[in-house]
């Protein structure tokens, strides 16, 4: 604080007080100021200066929040227009002042004086001729200073000036308001029109206390749009500056405290309000901004009303020269040159930055390079729109991200309207719902939808998203349901995957025929044809666009093959025409294709015919579908080699119980129930304690808590050997879609051929798994075709040339049954009958008969094995359990046991075996037929104590059915294999 000290007169006489000079800061009441000096490389000293032999009323004070009891205390009459009259001739002026006595609180009286000397207007003086104080009592001391104050008095008195006018002055007592019931509704009620205020309090360069007029509203105000350094409060009450905070708070208090100024209220957080100061000398937020004490806020930026691009250039104007808060700021490096930063393609494209590639982490995937521009049509702002309308929000960027839109002030503002309006998804009305079924991925929801999708034909569909080149994601407006959809018919190079923890590489040309693929349908109207879908729930069909067909298109630009399941196809010759022609232009996916020689293609008709190298392999494991896993005989020794080491390793490096955290996808060692440890892979991971795994040797599933789970040791994986498992369907038949029939099967094979070695021969390929025939490594006989002579499955048709030999050979029909009736059998008879009923008669006297099957279809498939089976399935069960008691589940097995029939338990099935049914000889089509009434018959050689029951007569009797020519079934012995749940009967 500057200072002069005068000598005064001569030697020996009075010492004259030291004359002293300042700068007003503030006034704290009539008869107090607060004086500081000039700033020096930082905030100046400060001192409190209180006018000595003079009193002035005290200002109102808040009771302090630590005492709930406690009452604010209201101004004294005439307190505050002596505080304004201080306050309008001091602030910001240049004062002289002598310190008069000093108490030992430290607390200071002198005499003030307006100007450089004291010459100057004495400002008690001042304040006592105008009435707005008085001489304190009890101080009469006979000097110069004293005498005018009481002529000053005596005068005030005598114009009735202030305080000793008329009246208890209870007018000048201010009705000050501390809070704001309802902040938004006192702020919208000033629609943005200036407040006339006083600065009263600086809390930091950025918030403020202010004295709105005429209503005396004492509120906070925060700076609209910016934020300077603050000072944090510690734990101990004192406050720690942040860097450039008490020089950013005393850029402020200079230039606004208790200064006369003008606040715009444009919006309220908390029960602070945001606004803009404005003074005759300028706008402090820009102010505060150019000078580097203050940086941009988004949340607060929005509801600027004099626009956020000023502020921003006063922010960057900051940041080049690297003022205070920016002196180690960094610009950005220019990734993007500046004539590629804006084009026109349909819309005004303008590219605002590019955010470089993020390395994945253990649970964010990686992200490649993203491009981020701001879109425009017609000149509005895409962006915007969508925020305006409600329909999107804004994204909030850390404070030191400059990489954002170039118009992001316009769409935080365009959020806050559409906040303060209630549009959209701001708003409070109940949201709308629109039911939109997701069936990616889910197995059964799109079984149970791939009917209707493909009775549809062709269905229309909007593309949501594009994966790759040849799978989408589409929305189906008339089913509103979202499906994914690859095309069909066509090989398209595998893209880029983003893992946790990795990035796996794309083929080549992968995004070429992505990026083809969006250009061409994606957020377009399409039309889809549905054949059929995957494991995975994933619909497989043909996508056109404008009558064009997108597989075509994409094998016509080199970017796909044809897939060999187009052959079915009707576009199959569109797809081979359009290979024909990319591959003589040798272009991407056909750049290095080589035509074959004329020699090697000439014997054509060699191709048409099955080729059969069978190679010896090792079945382990059979699904429930009719797959099968196999181990090649010939790396069987590696196999063993490596499971012997990684045992001896896992030995002496046991794995620590619950080191390992399972995730899908990951290649894992397990504990099987025998104790050993396979390689294995985790193929779901369903709760902390069940995880869902596959032996990748040996083919077979199993659910393992994690504790008997491993890492897989790197010199084991599947670098060093190959899963061993290979999955195979057998080729040429169907697999039963009847539950039971299917299971039937599946055991037939898992005892026939499970953990024995057979012979594989690859016939085709196919979308799931290679179809193969399988024989016996003994007798060489082929197991498919003992399926479908035994009954269990069908033969599946083939159109390819080189199979029809092998399809013809098998049986179509079952060997002809013959009649225990009289006469000619006509070709309906001679045919079987699908059996979807049997009755089976039990009487208390032990007699037991069957009556006839229900004909349910033309087309009917029973063989005498099949019936042999049903009959056979019932004498098992009876032995295991007694009648009534339930049979196993069984479509065409039906018990006809009734209350009052008895339990019986045959001991034995005697041969020869007939079907304990007769029925008049046919005539005609309609006598075979025609509803017989069941009579009640006994086998050609009677069970021991089988009669007639009239119990069972009158069921029967209840029971019309229709019926098919049978006889005695007989079972050939085609194999010297013995079933294991089966009976073999010889005839």
């Amino acid at each position: 604080m500057a200072s002069s000290a005068q000598s005064g007169g001569p030697s020996g006489g009075p010492a004259v007080p030291t004359v002293q000079r300042g700068i007003v800061k503030m006034v704290l009441s009539g008869c107090a100021i607060i004086v500081r000096g000039q700033p020096r490389g930082g905030p100046p000293p400060e001192r409190q200066i209180n006018l000595s032999n003079i009193r002035a009323g005290n200002l109102a004070r808040r009771a302090a929040a630590t005492q709930p009891d406690g009452k604010d205390t209201p101004d004294e009459p005439w307190a505050f227009p002596a505080r304004e009259f201080l306050r309008k001739k001091l602030i910001g002026k240049e004062v002289c002042f002598t310190i008069e006595n000093k108490t030992q609180q430290g607390r200071e009286y002198g005499l003030i004086y307006l100007g450089k000397d004291t010459n100057g207007e004495n400002i008690a003086e001042s304040l006592v001729a105008d009435g707005l104080a008085a001489r304190r009592e009890g101080v009469r001391a006979n000097t110069p200073e004293q005498n005018r104050l009481a002529e000053c008095e005596e005068q005030a008195k005598a114009a009735k000036k202030g305080m000793w006018s008329e009246g208890s002055g209870a007018h000048t007592i201010r009705d000050l308001k501390y809070t704001i019931e309802n902040p938004r509704h006192f702020v919208d009620s000033h629609h943005q029109k200036p407040v006339n205020a006083i600065i009263e309090h600086v809390r930091d360069g950025s918030v403020v206390r202010a004295l709105l007029l005429p209503d005396y509203y004492l509120v906070t105000v925060m700076l609209s749009g910016i934020k300077c350094p603050t000072f944090r409060r510690e734990a101990d009450g004192s406050e720690t500056p942040e860097p450039f905070a008490a020089e950013a708070k005393f850029f402020t208090e200079s230039r606004l405290l208790q200064r006369d100024v003008q606040i715009i209220l444009e919006s309220c957080h908390n029960q602070n309000i945001l606004g803009t100061i404005l003074h005759p000398n300028g706008n402090i937020t820009e102010l505060l901004l150019k000078e580097g004490f203050a940086r941009c806020v988004d949340w607060s930026i929005a509801v600027y009303t004099r626009g956020a691009e000023k502020l921003r250039a006063a922010e960057r104007f900051a940041k080049e020269r690297r003022l205070r808060i920016w002196r180690d700021y960094v610009a950005p490096t220019a990734n993007l040159d500046q004539k590629d930063k804006q084009f026109v393609a349909k819309v005004n494209v303008t590219v605002d930055y590019i955010r470089p590639a993020s390395p994945a982490t253990e649970t964010i995937p990686a992200f490649s390079e993203r491009t981020c521009a701001t879109v425009t049509i017609g000149g509005i702002n895409i962006a915007e729109a969508l925020v305006s309308k409600g329909l999107a929000t804004v994204i909030r960027y850390r404070q030191d991200d400059d990489q954002r839109s170039s118009h992001y002030d316009e769409l935080l503002a365009a959020e806050a309207r559409a906040i303060k309006n209630g549009k959209g998804l701001h708003s409070k009305k109940e949201v709308p719902i629109h039911r939109v079924a997701d069936i990616s991925g889910d197995t059964q929801k799109a079984k149970q939808f791939l009917p209707f999708l493909q009775r549809a034909g062709r269905s229309e569909a909007v593309v949501e998203y594009v994966f790759s080149g040849s799978r989408l994601k589409l929305y189906l407006p008339k089913e509103t349901c979202l499906i994914t959809f690859l095309l069909a018919g066509i090989e398209c190079p595998r893209g880029a995957r983003n893992l946790p923890g990795l990035v796996q590489e794309g083929e080549p040309f992968s995004e070429e025929a992505t990026l083809f693929t969006k250009e061409l349908v994606l957020q377009r109207e399409v039309e889809v044809e549905v054949e059929s879908m995957d494991k995975a729930g994933n619909f497989i069909g043909w996508l056109h666009m404008d009558g064009a067909n997108l597989s075509v298109l994409l094998v016509e630009h080199a970017l796909s093959k044809v897939h060999f399941t187009a052959e079915r196809s009707s576009y199959y010759k569109s797809l081979l025409s359009a290979e024909e022609a990319a591959k003589q232009k040798k272009e991407k996916v056909w750049a290095h294709y080589e035509e074959q020689p004329v020699e090697e293609v000439m014997p054509v008709l060699e191709e048409k015919e099955r080729s059969a190298s069978y190679k010896p392999v090792f079945v382990t494991e059979i699904t429930d579908d009719l797959h099968f896993y196999v181990q090649d005989v010939e790396t069987g020794t590696q196999l063993e080699k490596l499971m012997e080491n990684m045992r001896n390793d896992i030995t002496s490096h046991p794995p620590v119980e619950g080191s390992y955290a399972p995730r899908r996808g990951d290649f894992c060692i397990a504990k099987f129930v025998d104790g050993e440890w396979y390689r294995a892979r985790v193929e779901k991971v369903e709760s902390p304690t069940k995880v869902h795994v596959f032996y990748i040797d040996y083919g077979n599933r199993e659910i393992l808590p994690p504790s008997r789970l491993g890492t897989l040791p790197p010199a084991f994986s599947t670098r060093a050997l190959p899963a061993q498992a290979t999955e195979y369907a057998f080729a040429f038949i169907q697999v039963p879609q009847d539950e039971d029939a299917r299971t039937d099967a599946v055991d037939s094979v898992v005892r026939d051929i499970q953990n024995t070695q057979c012979l594989l021969n690859v016939e085709h390929l196919s979308a799931g798994c290679p179809h193969v025939t399988l024989q016996f490594a003994d007798s060489k006989g082929d197991v498919g075709l003992g399926l479908v002579k035994e009954g269990l499955v069908m033969v599946e048709v083939r159109k390819e040339k080189q199979f029809q030999k092998v399809v013809r050979a098998m049986p179509r029909k079952p060997p002809a049954i013959a009649s225990q009736g009289t006469g000619d059998r006509t070709s309906s008879q001679r045919g079987s009958g699908d059996p979807t009923t049997l009755l089976l008669l039990l009487g208390k006297d032990n007699g037991f008969g069957f009556v006839g099957f229900k004909k349910k279809k033309k087309k009917l498939i029973t063989s005498q094995i099949n019936w042999l089976r049903v009959w056979l399935r019932m004498q098992l069960q009876t032995r295991a359990e007694s009648f009534p008691a339930p049979m196993p589940p069984c479509d065409r097995l039906k018990s006809a046991a009734r209350p009052g029939m008895e339990r019986v338990s045959p001991t034995f099935l005697p041969p020869p075996l007939s079907l304990p049914f007769q029925h008049a000889a046919p005539e005609s089509r309609a006598t075979s037929q025609c509803h017989l009434r069941a009579r009640k018959h006994r086998a050609t050689t009677p069970l021991p104590g089988c009669l007639e029951s009239p119990q069972g007569l009158e069921l029967a009797k209840c029971c019309p059915i229709q019926v098919s020519a049978l006889g005695s079934p007989s079972l050939p012995s085609n194999r010297t294999r013995e079933p294991r749940c089966r009976t073999a009967v010889q005839d």
